[in-house]
């Protein structure tokens, strides 16, 4: 029974995550995944030299996986959800090792019934492979402080540069494991603290020129990101796990357990809590604090929240998972329809590309407002079209050719259009008394000037108007 444990929390994060799939659309996080993932490997390179190199490791994981499977939006989300689960085993066994069967199993499992996993189980982002790291690199750790070995402590390290390379700013985590070293050095005084340190080389060495790329690209990547408040520590727990009050259950739990389980329970609590401070911290002085960023952190606190459950009989423990699962079902809901934030503002991508399919002619071409990736307008056409999109008329080069995840447009958009009798005009927002108004100044004269609108589509997160000349 004890070897077969860790596989009841991965059937049920596959089991729960797999529903509806598909159902949500692409969101533009996702739809620049398939954007960089889609493209040439030469191209993707060209690209991570411009914008999100950081992530290129995720890209070119992600390209593979497209040329295996192809890229419907199950294809896409797949790899997130087989991560997730196997981070719901690998709690189990880390769980196992730290405090008992019983813990990990519960933590687990409870791990699997969370908002959150189920919310980055289906999402086409690196955030659920680096949550498997995360995990899979602090089990190495307590095994080579356990036993230290040579051989232990090499895969500690190939785990942090998986760890790495999959989101940088989960290193993070090594503060935790910082706690833990210090700790057993402090009991043992060996070679604990000098074989760690020794294992950090590599991972220094192979993401240094990471960070340095990520830094000088900062700016460009993360502009849109706030600088955090005091109010944003306390909704953390809500924000991140999808709902306020899974959030606190989980966060109470977590406390009992921080303050009952010694050593290790400090070690699990340093793990959860400095990367959330550092990312503060840091969120202070330069932009950094996404929520999202910290979701690896959450292991850490189902670990914590299972230990006062574990005197129970398991039969009496397993209703309060169940309790937190069924206190989430309606995020478990609500993220099925959408992934956009906040999910009362959908945005219905497939609609728009479904009026547009059903309705175009050919020589129609298409306009974008606003043009950026925080809307990802035309990156949603193409992939819900394909090579059957109108003709981007105000694009002077394509995202691939321009290495970027933006498209170049004509500066004159009125000398661009006069080659095109029927337009498009696809807006963030709903516009529908006046759709032309939500375009940019120089687009919204342009297509005043010269065209009419036939019929205006509102929908969900966005406007679509037809335009043709009179």
């Amino acid at each position: 029974m004890a070897r077969t444990a860790p596989l009841w929390p991965a059937l049920l994060t596959l089991a729960i995550a797999l529903v509806q799939i598909d159902h949500a659309p692409l969101w533009r996080d996702e739809l620049a995944t398939w954007s960089a993932a889609s493209r040439p490997t030469g191209d993707l390179f060209r690209l991570a030299a411009n914008i999100d190199g950081v992530a290129v490791a995720y890209y070119l994981l992600m390209h593979g996986w497209i040329e295996l499977f192809g890229d419907s939006v199950t294809a896409l989300r797949l790899p997130a959800t087989l991560s997730l689960a196997g981070a719901a085993a690998l709690i189990a066994v880390l769980g196992r090792r730290l405090f008992g069967g019983r813990i990990g199993l519960i933590a687990g499992l409870l791990f699997a019934v969370l908002p959150s996993t189920s919310r980055y189980a289906q999402e086409a982002r690196p955030y659920a492979l680096a949550t498997l790291f995360a995990v899979l690199a602090t089990l190495l750790l307590v095994r080579a402080l356990d036993r230290p070995g040579w051989w232990r402590w090499t895969g500690y390290a190939a785990a942090l540069v998986g760890l790495g390379l999959s989101h940088l700013l989960a290193t993070s985590l090594v503060l935790g494991h910082a706690v833990a070293v210090l700790l057993a050095w402090r009991q043992h005084h060996d070679r604990r603290l000098g074989r760690w340190l020794l294992a950090l080389v590599p991972p220094i060495l192979v993401l240094a020129p990471l960070a340095r790329l990520g830094r000088d690209q900062q700016a460009r990547q993360l502009g849109w990101v706030r600088s955090p408040t005091l109010t944003d520590l306390p909704d953390l727990p809500g924000e991140l796990l999808q709902s306020g009050t899974v959030g606190g259950l989980l966060v109470g739990l977590a406390a009992i357990g921080l303050v009952s389980r010694g050593r290790r329970g400090v070690v699990l609590g340093a793990c959860g809590l400095l990367p959330v401070a550092l990312l503060y911290v840091g969120g202070l002085l330069t932009p950094l604090w996404v929520p999202r960023y910290l979701l690896f952190t959450v292991p850490f606190a189902c670990l914590l929240a299972a230990g006062p459950l574990a005197p129970l009989r398991l039969r009496w423990a397993l209703p309060v998972v169940a309790l937190a699962g069924l206190l989430g079902a309606p995020a478990q809901a609500s993220l099925r329809r959408t992934h956009e934030t906040p999910r009362s503002a959908p945005i219905d991508y497939p609609a728009a590309t479904r009026i547009i399919g059903a309705h175009q002619q050919p020589g129609d071409g298409i306009v974008y407002s606003p043009r950026d990736m925080r809307a990802s307008l035309d990156i949603a056409v193409l992939y819900h079209l394909r090579e059957h999109h109108p003709r981007d008329v105000l694009a002077t080069e394509g995202p691939v050719a321009a290495a970027t995840l933006d498209t170049p447009e004509c500066p004159q958009p009125a000398t661009c259009l006069t080659t095109v009798t029927r337009v498009w005009l696809l807006t963030l927002g709903n516009h529908p008394a006046d759709p032309l108004s939500a375009a940019t100044p120089a687009k919204e004269t342009a297509l005043r000037h010269t065209f009419q609108i036939t019929k205006t589509w509102p929908l969900p997160g966005l406007t679509l108007t037809l335009l043709t000349r009179p």
